[in-house]
């Protein structure tokens, strides 16, 4: 089979020997695989696959949708022929690619493979973070930092969805008229933090946004922080933390056990496919490239983009 490889911090689609799977493990043909941030840290070799892991450290990808090829012994939900998608530990991004039954979901009706490929590593990201994590609810006010990406839009819409008011932080001017059409405020990183006082601040950027999030929580107010992109370190006044009562959260999804994983994507069936089914979240697809474009793919990536960057099979 052929896949997306890694080598000298570049990646190109080349041969590489088709995964085995286990008994509780589905073969899928991979039909698309999202592009996320954490690939192209692990292309800069920055984040690799979890220890034990039996993913290649060199094939990217965290995210894919296809077709069930062949199914082990113990595997009772999903059959050949279905289609799937979720989440992997690495090497998503291949003609086939491995998911445990058990972290596997179903792709609804309402998806078809290009959006379902860059559904389960956004949604699960956002969903986890927002309401497991920072106990969003309705009434309250949320800021996302860095909206306009595949986790930030997935979050602003999520947060509509569940009657909180929404500012969307959008660095470039050009994305903002589109992120706004999600149901947000959205304005630029300057004028974010004076619509405060927010009870949750989803923060994509990174430390350097840190000092202001805490100063522009409510009493009681969580900050979570799931991207570094700007930076991981800065310097805080506890004392504002303090004041406000406020609690700084912080989360990833890739060293998780199997054990929460699939209570994650329970509950993203449960909570996330009703609102799919409803109209109202959806996967915003700017491109998607063919696999044999994956340069291309990873260039315009990190150029920047509304939602998501899609490899497909073509």
């Amino acid at each position: 089979m052929h896949a997306v490889v890694i080598s000298g911090g570049r990646v190109a689609w080349a041969e590489r020997p088709e995964p085995g799977f286990g008994s509780d493990e589905l073969l899928v043909e991979v039909r698309a695989a999202g592009l996320n941030g954490a690939d192209l840290l692990q292309v800069a070799g920055r984040y690799p696959p979890p220890p034990g892991s039996r993913a290649a450290a060199d094939v990217p990808g965290l995210e894919l949708a296809g077709v069930v090829v062949a199914a082990g012994s113990s595997v009772r939900r999903f059959s050949v022929g279905d289609r799937v998608m979720g989440l992997a530990e690495g090497a998503a991004q291949a003609e086939l690619a491995v998911l445990h039954e058990r972290v596997a979901l179903p792709v609804p009706a309402e998806l078809d493979l290009e959006a379902a490929g860059g559904f389960p590593e956004v949604f699960a990201t956002a969903y986890d973070a927002l309401f497991t994590q920072a106990q969003l609810g309705a009434g309250d006010r949320l800021l996302v930092n860095g909206a306009a990406g595949g986790v930030g839009t997935a979050a602003v819409q999520l947060g509509v969805a569940t009657g909180a008011s929404v500012v969307a932080s959008v660095r470039a001017e050009h994305l903002r008229e589109r992120v706004a059409s999600l149901g947000a405020e959205a304005v630029g990183p300057d004028g974010a933090f004076s619509r405060g006082p927010y009870d949750v601040v989803l923060e994509l950027v990174g430390a350097v946004n840190l000092p202001g999030d805490l100063d522009a929580l409510a009493t009681g107010g969580r900050v979570v922080v799931i991207g570094v992109g700007a930076g991981a370190r800065s310097e805080l006044d506890l004392r504002v933390l303090m004041a406000r009562r406020g609690r700084i959260l912080a989360s990833t999804l890739r060293s998780r056990s199997l054990e929460e994983k699939a209570i994650l994507a329970r509950t993203l069936e449960h909570h996330v496919f009703p609102l799919l089914a409803a109209g109202r979240v959806r996967v915003l697809v700017e491109a998607t490239y063919a696999f044999g474009e994956v340069e291309r793919a990873y260039e315009h990536f990190a150029r920047g983009k509304l939602g998501k960057i899609v490899l497909v099979r073509r």
